[in-house]
């Protein structure tokens, strides 16, 4: 009998402990996903204070390290200082590399990949993936996302809610679903003031 409660409480403590390390698993990729959006948000206000063309209100933030079944695409109340929505958004197929989890950059055209970079939300137009926004590329680093027809659209095949693995890919644009499209483009049409995006890793 005493064998018996030994092994119970010893395969109880492995479950705990198994726990905990989850928690602190979890708990460190929270805190690095907050200091990373925390960056961007202080680098997006101080452009904004340098800048009345843009949106003080709201900006949108795309974390690139968090894969893209899950919601990594941020709408930012900047002065509530809260995330106000979140979806998903593909990236470029031409950043893949093989390795799951592990993307590159580039904003070389017809590299087909997601550049890195802080860009402001030009005005809508009807293309071949139909309502859609140009995207200004205010960085070394996305600075040719006009020529390379980088632009906000909306796509069906991207989901609408999160799942596990990823998602399809884009031909470089951050392309997400037509509902949280719709959601979206009622904010920039409402703006009086050009919002702000940063793509970051």
């Amino acid at each position: 009998m005493k064998k018996v409660i030994i092994v119970f409480l010893f395969i109880l403590a492995l479950f705990v402990g198994y726990l905990l390390l989850s928690d602190s698993k979890e708990i460190t990729s929270l805190s690095s996903e907050n200091k990373r959006i925390e960056s961007q948000i202080a680098d997006v206000k101080k452009l904004i204070s340098k800048n009345p063309q843009y949106n003080n209100k709201i900006a949108f933030f795309i974390d690139m390290k968090i894969r893209s079944g899950k919601n990594r695409f941020f709408v930012y109340d900047l002065k509530e200082n809260k995330i106000i929505d979140k979806g998903l958004v593909a990236h470029g197929s031409g950043s893949e590399t093989g390795i799951k989890g592990k993307l590159r950059f580039s904003n070389v055209p017809n590299s087909l990949s997601t550049s890195l970079g802080k860009y402001y939300i030009g005005k809508h137009y009807y293309g071949k993936f139909g309502r859609a926004y140009k995207l200004y590329g205010l960085d070394a680093t996305n600075s040719n996302a006009f020529k390379r027809d980088i632009v906000f659209h909306y796509y069906y095949d991207v989901p609408y809610k999160e799942k596990d693995g990823y998602i399809c890919n884009s031909f470089g644009c951050p392309m997400v679903n037509k509902k949280y499209f719709d959601r979206i483009s009622r904010l920039i049409d409402s703006s009086e003031s050009d919002i702000l995006m940063s793509i970051y890793y």
